[in-house]
């Protein structure tokens, strides 16, 4: 893969047809709360058929009937405890999306906890292996059971949601960050190996400081009346998402809300 050069696309301009992703089919981790839910929503909107998964079937419902209420195309739900999941749950994942749709379109790997946020040393190994677990290996072995049918689509777009801490491990953030490093090299190789062989792009996206349970456990005492709401962060992925951008893979980017600017720099 070539070496990546500096990216730094304004999106101002970028406006999607409201048909982008119909006859698409895009699995959502995380997608009953926060920046899953906002996703699985929004790309549901663009007509895309969104395939919800999460570990609490309530929230899983309030999505999937948020879908249906909005005249959008019919979700499906695939509850899934990514923390006590066995390898053989991700293979059956992976059947019962085989019986049920030819290929994916789109697959976001956004569920994640964060953990003890305390000193290195001070971590529970109890701790560690939960986050591990939910942030790095589930996303591989969701990946890997999921690789057939993301090459068996004309152009499928695998998204690792990520964050600064990725990039520079920052002290107190423990496990989170060593896991959303991880992530990054796993995104970064499985881009190096697939780029000659299949179409499916490979990426990472940051969407900086939004309003979630995760923003808050972490910054407990922050004011976040100005922070980005999930909403906020559809157009990045869905810009990633869109078949267009085939020249965008193996980046970690980081998305601006407020200059618009999808960068990796």
């Amino acid at each position: 893969m070539n070496e990546s050069t500096g990216i730094n696309i304004n999106l101002q301009t970028y406006q999607p047809d409201a048909q982008l992703l119909q006859g698409r089919n895009i699995l959502v981790t995380g997608a009953g709360d926060g920046i899953g839910r906002a996703l699985a929503i929004g790309f549901a909107r663009y007509g895309a058929t969104v395939i919800l998964l999460g570990r609490k079937v309530k929230k899983l419902e309030a999505v999937y009937d948020e879908i249906e209420q909005a005249g959008y195309p019919q979700p499906a739900i695939y509850p899934l405890d990514l923390e006590k999941a066995q390898p053989a749950a991700f293979d059956q994942l992976a059947d019962v999306m085989a019986e049920n749709f030819q290929h994916l379109d789109g697959l976001v790997q956004n569920a994640a906890i964060l953990g003890q946020h305390s000193p290195m040393m001070a971590i529970e190994p109890l701790n560690w292996q939960q986050v591990m677990q939910i942030n790095l290996t589930a996303p591989f072995l969701i990946t890997r059971a999921c690789y057939p049918l993301l090459k068996a689509a004309p152009s499928a777009s695998l998204i690792f949601s990520s964050d600064a801490v990725a990039n520079h491990g920052r002290a107190y953030w423990g496990t989170y960050s060593v896991a959303k490093a991880g992530l990054d090299n796993l995104m970064q190789i499985l881009a190096d190996e697939w780029e000659n062989n299949t179409s499916i792009r490979v990426n990472s996206l940051d969407s900086g400081p939004v309003l979630t349970w995760l923003r808050r456990q972490a910054f407990p005492g922050e004011e976040v009346e100005s922070l980005p709401t999930p909403e906020d962060c559809l157009l990045p992925y869905l810009y990633l998402i869109d078949g267009q951008h085939h020249a965008i893979r193996g980046e970690h980017l980081t998305w601006d809300r407020q200059a618009f600017s999808l960068s990796n720099i």
